[in-house]
């Protein structure tokens, strides 16, 4: 496998950045365990993989659970079905499953996209038994498949993602703009865009579920407001809220909160950023995937989650491997600022990483 541009390839230097990356997250985390007394459970099993092991063993049956949608908890059974800990396989699997992401964004823009992905501050959410591996091997290789007109794979690898986490329906959105954008004739652009058809059953699905479980045609939306704090808020509000929450000293109980709010509106600026290029470069699909994102975290109290979001966005990873292509790395100074770059989004991958495993707010 190659990408289009094979100058643009080094498959090598992809792979020893996705072994270095997980050595340093699973490294931090035999340091917590050591340091802590923690088992593997507690520490790669806090926060949301306590919910997704509740539905795997329970189904619906806690307080707002809906909010999560069933793929991965699904997966999470089968796994322990198998006699395999579900903690454990869950990481195992995201961890192969970052490795078919990084091949998407490879065979999209090049080395230099799948490597800045794995440097991701947020990467350790890749290893962990979250869905961010699995959403984004599913999205990104349905977006290269729509991108060269397989639609059918499109719109199945869709499918997987759709089931997972509700930024499906911002990825079905966003392939319905690729294939009406597409060229060729009108005809053959919405037969491509009816095959999105396919995941959009699995969405509307999921929500007549919801729906006949709670007796709420909004009950996913309701869930979110009720667990997270994710009420309808304008975009002004959203970001003074979170402004007052990213101050020194805001959270003294939890000060590691004003550090990861700052993070969130950073998120939010790059966000903005790359829907701005991508508009501006034309790449219409591309700007809705990420802009629609954007739109809807600016919606709600405050702005949170938008830095594991960052892992999703892969047009922001494809523009930096288009613009390496263009800088370069030939001389000494390019090379000592990219080694910069990299040292600094290791240490910060370390921080966030201890963060999670360690049981406190990361995101």
């Amino acid at each position: 496998m190659s990408p289009s541009n094979p100058a643009r390839g080094n498959v090598r230097l992809v792979a020893q950045t996705w072994l270095g990356t997980r050595l340093v997250l699973v490294g931090v985390a035999v340091c917590v365990m050591l340091a802590y007394g923690k088992t593997v459970d507690q520490a790669f099993g806090n926060w949301d993989v306590q919910h997704f092991l509740g539905i795997a063993e329970n189904g619906y049956v806690e307080q707002n659970s809906i909010a999560f949608f069933p793929g991965w908890p699904l997966i999470l059974r089968g796994i322990s079905a198998i006699g395999v800990p579900a903690v454990l396989g869950g990481t195992i699997l995201a961890g192969l499953l970052s490795i078919v992401a990084c091949a998407a964004l490879y065979r999209m823009a090049g080395s230099a996209a799948a490597i800045a992905w794995l440097l991701a501050p947020t990467a350790v959410f890749t290893l962990v038994p979250y869905t961010e591996s699995l959403f984004c091997a599913a999205a990104f290789w349905a977006w290269e498949r729509a991108s060269s007109k397989h639609w059918g794979a499109a719109a199945v690898l869709a499918a997987v993602a759709t089931s997972v986490r509700v930024s499906g329906l911002f990825l079905i959105g966003a392939l319905f703009i690729l294939a009406l954008t597409q060229k060729g004739g009108w005809g053959r652009r919405w037969l491509h865009a009816l095959w999105l058809l396919i995941p959009a059953a699995v969405l509307g699905a999921y929500g007549v579920y919801t729906w006949v479980l709670t007796g709420d045609p909004l009950g996913w939306y309701h869930a979110q407001a009720a667990g997270w704090s994710r009420d309808f808020t304008w975009p002004w509000q959203s970001f003074m809220t979170t402004w007052g929450a990213a101050l020194p000293g805001a959270n003294p109980t939890y000060p590691e909160w004003s550090w990861i709010f700052r993070g969130e509106i950073i998120s939010m600026a790059v966000g903005l950023a790359v829907t701005v290029v991508c508009l501006v470069r034309k790449r219409w699909a591309e700007g809705a995937w990420v802009g629609v994102q954007v739109v809807a975290f600016s919606l709600s109290t405050w702005f949170m989650s938008v830095n594991r979001a960052v892992l999703l966005w892969f047009p922001l990873w494809t523009n930096i491997g288009d613009l390496s292509v263009r800088v370069g790395t030939e001389t000494v100074p390019r090379r000592v600022v990219l080694g910069v770059v990299v040292g600094l989004a290791v240490v910060l991958q370390g921080v966030w990483a201890w963060l999670f495993y360690t049981g406190q707010w990361a995101s």
